[in-house]
């Protein structure tokens, strides 16, 4: 299989990583306002096996050392193999939380909601399952930062949409302000993020020991785990729906080309992102990133998720200057907090 062999290509593909992974939501806005992320979803899924194995048959199953991508399925525990599939079906609904709360919210609201959410969770795992990795005071801090993050996002969208009805009310449109506030896209996003974070140990188990699963073998087997798993939890988002009415699955067939195709891209932009992440992590010595770069440049992709929200789909661009200071304040809050959990291992005294 091939992996990087200098410290520049590892760097690389951190970064094609950080980007892909900050812009895969963006194919979901992409798709067109009625499309609804339950079908968009189904095509996710196609896209990320599609990536997958693309990956794992091409760049997993060349290069010198002769070991491809067969060969690592074949030299894996069943059990690891078990904990890879695992991890696929609970980061998809994880995944698939996050973006419901997305169609509900945005992305500049729901997308650092949950990666910052899933950060704070997956520092606590690591804690338990390697006590001593971290200074704790610089771990809790940045901790703090992140859930801060997310209640200030909350603060800024419900601000947001009372400003909204608030000139509805003006326009005669509507009567009150109260009963038309939901925080269910709020909640979905925060439970998204807990459930990715969750995924830390069984990734670990999947990789553990002489006969885990290589980057490649990892990839496929999760993608196996979101592909399968799409179809129960999104047949139960179609028929208790968080937004609109019951879905029938002939509403698939009826979306345009340009949907389905943006569908597919965003699997494959997701898997990317996590591809490049598992693949500089088994690089040459030579080729190693120090964790700390290798976590900012993967965890970067929650800023530039963050900014595609408010600068390329301008969801507040029509905010007033109350909603537009929260979202600097989240910002500033998601920089600080993921700046103090990457250095807590640098730091960190034993």
């Amino acid at each position: 299989m091939i992996l990087p062999s200098t410290y520049l290509f590892s760097i690389l593909l951190l970064v094609l990583g950080m980007i892909c992974s900050g812009l895969w939501a963006s194919t979901f806005k992409a798709a067109g306002g009625k499309w609804r992320f339950e079908l968009y979803y189904f095509d996710f899924s196609l896209g990320v096996i599609f990536a997958a194995l693309l990956a794992a048959f091409t760049l997993g199953s060349l290069g010198w050392d002769g070991f491809s991508f067969i060969d690592d399925i074949r030299n894996a525990g069943k059990r690891q193999e078990v904990y890879g599939f695992l991890a696929g079906c609970l980061i998809n609904l994880g995944n698939l939380m996050m973006l419901a709360g997305i169609s509900l919210t945005g992305i500049a609201i729901a997308f650092p909601i949950a990666l910052g959410m899933a950060i704070v969770v997956s520092g606590i795992w690591s804690l338990i399952l390697t006590p001593g990795s971290a200074t704790l005071l610089l771990l809790g801090a940045g901790a703090f930062c992140l859930v801060a993050t997310t209640a200030v996002a909350c603060m800024a969208f419900k601000a947001n949409v009372i400003n909204q009805l608030a000139a509805l009310i003006q326009q005669g449109k509507t009567k009150s302000t109260k009963k038309n506030f939901s925080a269910k896209g709020l909640a979905l996003a925060i439970a998204g993020g807990v459930l990715m974070g969750s995924n830390t140990p069984l990734l670990d188990l999947a990789r553990d020991s002489d006969i885990g699963l290589g980057p490649y073998g990892l990839i496929g087997v999760v993608a196996i785990g979101v592909v399968l798993s799409t179809f129960v939890y999104n047949l139960f988002f179609m028929n208790l729906p968080v937004q609109g009415k019951v879905l029938d699955f002939g509403e698939y067939f009826k979306g345009n080309i340009k949907a389905h195709y943006m569908g597919i891209l965003g699997g494959m932009l997701w898997v990317s992102a996590i591809l490049a992440r598992v693949v500089v992590a088994k690089a040459d010595p030579i080729a190693q990133v120090p964790a700390a770069i290798s976590f900012a440049l993967s965890e970067g992709g929650i800023l530039v998720g963050t900014l595609s929200g408010l600068l390329l789909w301008k969801e507040f661009s029509d905010a007033d200057s109350k909603v537009k200071g929260l979202l600097t304040s989240m910002l500033v809050l998601l920089v600080v907090g993921v700046a103090l959990v990457t250095v807590a291992p640098i730091y960190n005294v034993k």
